[in-house]
């Protein structure tokens, strides 16, 4: 895990910047300061799935029938779990910040918002975290977690504002791609970090306002999925 989260960003950011990067015009800026927000976006996202995958292996491998004994907290385990997912994404935004300082990325605001951004981002995927770590309670076995979230969030980090302008897409992906949640995550931490340009951003609320609905998302994850996994957890326990 460690490997693939030291590996995975250095690829993508080496992907894009350097394979797409003399094909894809942006409007007021150049491709790499565009495309960094959208790979850190991505990267935490897909960084979240660990506590998913780990959930049902643990289950599958009767770990958890082990913890019954215990005296411990019916959140403990997955407290450890999300937090785990967040050191990883956490080391992951190092690597990606470093290689994209190496390719040309630049952040062009002030320190408060430039810490603004990276906490914005580890927030989300905490936050994210807690969704996977249900599902991965509600699914028989690891490999449905693994190929459910591939097929979900796959399209849903592409199918956005990450590597392209949305408005460059055909209707209906453009319209997805404007009220998808990741593509407001990207466009708060372009904001955050200073990449905006100049491109045209969609008139609805949540594009306009990206930094508040991303916040108000993550609000909304927490107070909804923490207490729904760790009940979730209680009642797997306790067979």
């Amino acid at each position: 895990m460690l490997v693939f989260a030291v590996l995975q960003p250095i690829m993508f950011v080496l992907l894009f910047s350097q394979v797409y990067g003399g094909a894809i015009a942006v409007q007021g800026t150049d491709y790499t300061q565009f495309l960094m927000a959208g790979i850190f976006a991505q990267t935490v996202v897909f960084g979240a799935t660990f506590s998913g995958s780990a959930m049902a292996q643990d289950l599958k491998e009767g770990l958890i029938d082990r913890f019954r004994t215990l005296p411990m907290s019916a959140s403990a385990v997955l407290i450890g779990r999300t937090n785990s997912d967040l050191v990883l994404n956490g080391i992951s935004m190092v690597i990606m910040m470093l290689t994209g300082l190496a390719v040309g990325w630049r952040v062009n605001s002030s320190a408060p918002e430039f810490l603004a951004g990276v906490g914005l981002l580890l927030l989300f995927s905490y936050a994210f975290s807690w969704v996977m770590a249900l599902l991965g309670m509600s699914v028989k076995t690891p490999e449905v977690i693994n190929n459910a979230s591939f097929m979900i969030l796959f399209p849903l980090t592409f199918v956005s504002n990450a590597f392209v302008p949305s408005d460059t897409l055909p209707l209906v992906l453009r319209v997805f791609a404007e009220w998808n949640p990741v593509s407001s995550l990207v466009q708060a931490a372009r904001e955050l970090f200073g990449n905006v340009g100049t491109a045209p951003v969609p008139d609805i609320w949540t594009m306009q306002h990206p930094v508040v609905t991303v916040l108000i998302g993550i609000a909304v994850m927490l107070v909804v999925f923490v207490p729904w996994a760790v009940s979730k957890y209680t009642r797997i326990s306790a067979k």
